[in-house]
Formats: structure tokens, sequence, C-alpha cells
């Protein structure tokens, strides 16, 4: 099961965190801009090619300390498809690089469609008899307001490619309770904690071997009693948890999230890593050092609140 890798990963590396790569063009130091543009002009393709020349730098920066990227896609779809190519190019050098894959699309659709979602991201597309895979990640994220007919599409490819899913359940940002909080009349519960709970019954047809399935939760770290409530309720649901660092969540407001092997949860960090540069304000040309300088703080603030992370049933 593909959530298995990911917990493997992280016990590997003493390291449950994930760095988003969700680029802009204000992120990208000018000697890669300029030389991209000098290639390109200042198009779409330039700016493409320069995210992903950052990108790449980035995962040479981090890929032995850090497990997994989340890469975000609108960040870039922006650019159009020279941007999709990119965010292609980046997924497979991630991967080529040992780190497991999230990709942060937040899709919802029925039947066909989510198929053809699931297919996209996850699976594989046939073309006249030939297979292949079209961006292929080890995981996605999904929004599951349209229920399980939504969910079962990514749920039969996932088992036929050992790939798996985030579903959002309560989210980092501000608004998020304006809908998640709400209670059902039926039985007091939480959207939040109802949304969970189904996670916890889809993820029966994906459990893995360390007792988290192949569906988990987006639960931001910007609202830790919840987190700690649902790493609570939800036994078998692995969580990614956004909000770190730039959104205002920290160590403490996490430690929740893990169970008693410092497992549970992958923590997010997108602007923290990838901006440590311009926090540092150090040398344009060591911007992935200091993106790797931030990751292994990010690291060590994290292990100090789950000790050491060990695989269960040893």
């Amino acid at each position: 099961m593909a959530l298995d890798r990911l917990i493997e990963k992280i016990v590997e590396k003493q390291n449950p965190t994930v760095a988003g790569l969700d680029p802009k063009l204000a992120y990208i130091p000018d000697f890669i801009k300029d030389e991209a543009f000098s290639r390109y002009g200042k198009t779409l393709e330039g700016a493409s090619e320069a995210l992903l020349v950052y990108n790449k730098a980035l995962i040479d920066a981090l890929y032995d300390i850090v497990p997994a990227v989340k890469p975000q896609i609108a960040y870039y779809e922006m650019y159009g498809w020279q941007g999709v190519k990119a965010f292609y190019e980046t997924v497979a050098y991630a991967k080529s690089k040992g780190m497991f894959v999230i990709t942060d699309a937040k899709r919802n659709d029925i039947g066909t469609t989510m198929e053809a979602y699931a297919n996209a991201h996850l699976g594989t597309t046939d073309v006249s008899g030939e297979t292949f895979s079209a961006f292929g990640a080890d995981a996605l994220t999904v929004n599951g307001y349209l229920g399980t007919d939504g969910i079962q599409p990514v749920i039969n490819v996932s088992q036929k490619m050992d790939t798996g899913m985030f579903v959002l359940v309560k989210t980092s940002n501000p608004s998020s309770g304006e809908l998640q909080n709400l209670s059902l009349c039926e039985n007091d519960e939480t959207i939040y904690l109802h949304m969970g709970n189904l996670c916890e019954q889809w993820g029966k047809a994906l459990m893995g071997k360390y007792g988290y399935s192949g569906v988990g939760a987006v639960v931001g770290a910007t609202y830790p009693e919840q987190l700690t409530e649902l790493r609570q309720k939800l036994p078998n649901t692995f969580f990614l948890v956004p909000g770190y660092g730039a959104q205002g969540g920290t160590a403490k407001d996490i430690a929740g999230a893990f169970d008693a092997n410092g497992l549970g949860a992958i923590v997010n960090s997108s602007r923290g890593i990838m901006c440590a540069w311009q926090k540092e304000q150090c040398n344009p040309e060591e911007f992935a050092m200091a993106s790797r300088r931030e990751a292994e703080k990010m690291k060590q603030l994290l292990t100090a609140v789950t000790g050491e992370i060990t695989l269960p049933y040893q």
C-alpha cells in the first residue's frame, strides 16, 4: 500500500516532513530567471523553465533528508501547458531521487470523470492498446464533498497502482469552520468528524501493514484541538498536515497528530522551505542550501515532539 512506502521513508529519515513545491517567480533567484529568460524570453515557457530549474535544485538539496514533496498543481497550471510540463518533470525528478510525491490538486467529481482524474495523476492512460503513466504521483489530494461516488474511482485506481489519497477533512484556512465545524442534526457530529469517519470506512479497502490505510486525511496544523480529536477518533487514517510555518502552525500545535510510535502524520512546509534564502538574506546562489537548513531545523522541531519514529509491530 502506498502509504506504507511513505511511512517507511519517514522512519528511515526520522523526518515527518513533506516539502511543498508551490513555486512563484518571486521566490526564485534572479540568476535562474535571467538564464531562463535569455533562452526562452519573458514567456510562459521561460517562466516554466525557471520553475523547473528551481525545483530540481531544491530536490537535490532535500531528497536525502526529506521523505516527500507535495507540488500544488495550480502553481504550474497558471503557466499553461508549459507549466504543466514543468509539473510533470518535477514529479518525475522527485521520484527518480526516491521521494514520495503527493500531488496537491484537490480533485472532486464522480463516475468516469473522477476515474479520469485518478488515472491521470495516479494510474495509467490507454492509447490504442499502449499504456502510459501520465503524471505518476504516489498520492493525490481529493475533495470528498460528493461522497463515495467521488472516492470509489480513486480507490479502484489505487488498488491497481499501489497509490493513495488524502481527503480534505479539517483544512487549515481561517474560514474552514463556516462549513466544516457545523454539527449534523442527527447526532451532533461535526461535518469534519463525519468526513473523517468516512475516511476510516473508505480506507478499509486500502489497509496497509502498519495500521494505516491508503485513504488519508488533510487536517490543518492551525486547529490543534481538532487535530488531536481526529487522531484519537481516526486510528487508521494517516494525516497530511498543512498550515505549519507561514500559516502559523507550530510543532507544539501538531503534537496531537502523532501516535505512540511518532507516526500518523506528515507535515507540510511550502514557503518556509522554498523561501528560506530570502528569510536568511543569504547569497541567492545558496538558495538550495538555505532550504536544506530550514528543513533540518523543521525536522529537529518535529522530532522533539514525536521522539524516535519507529515502525509498529516490532
